[in-house]
């Protein structure tokens, strides 16, 4: 399995896959996706650029500036290889995909049946 390359169009790409990562470490991996997405997907003209995503972090508990300097000489790139790695061992390419015991569930429309087989597995919802 291959997978694609990042494209040059999307330079930000990479910055937001690390402060994902960071996110996910302090616990709000999910809280800033939503936020960071719907800042993005929502049609917010230059969402990248003045406090817009300082405010996006800000409404997930997260202080963007802080995940910057985490990232700056962190091991994030790493964690975003091994997941990749991962992502390609489970037979997919892209997101959302989540695996657990390596059934994957791709899209998010599966996020129900994922919740579905945690509860099958006992795992305590937080």
């Amino acid at each position: 399995m291959g997978r694609t390359e990042v494209a040059a169009e999307q330079p930000l790409i990479m910055r937001l896959a690390k402060l994902g990562v960071e996110a996910q470490r302090q616990g709000k991996g999910l809280a800033f996706a939503k936020e960071i997405s719907h800042l993005i997907f929502s049609g917010t003209k230059d969402w990248d650029q003045g406090d817009l995503m300082h405010q996006a972090s800000s409404a997930a508990g997260l202080d963007l500036d802080a995940m910057e300097r985490a990232i700056e000489h962190g091991d994030h790139l790493d964690e975003i290889e091994r997941n990749h790695t991962g992502l390609d061992a489970a037979g997919h390419w892209g997101v959302s995909t989540m695996v657990v015991r390596g059934e994957p569930f791709f899209g998010q429309d599966r996020v129900d049946t994922l919740r579905w087989r945690l509860d099958q597995y006992g795992l305590r919802r937080s």
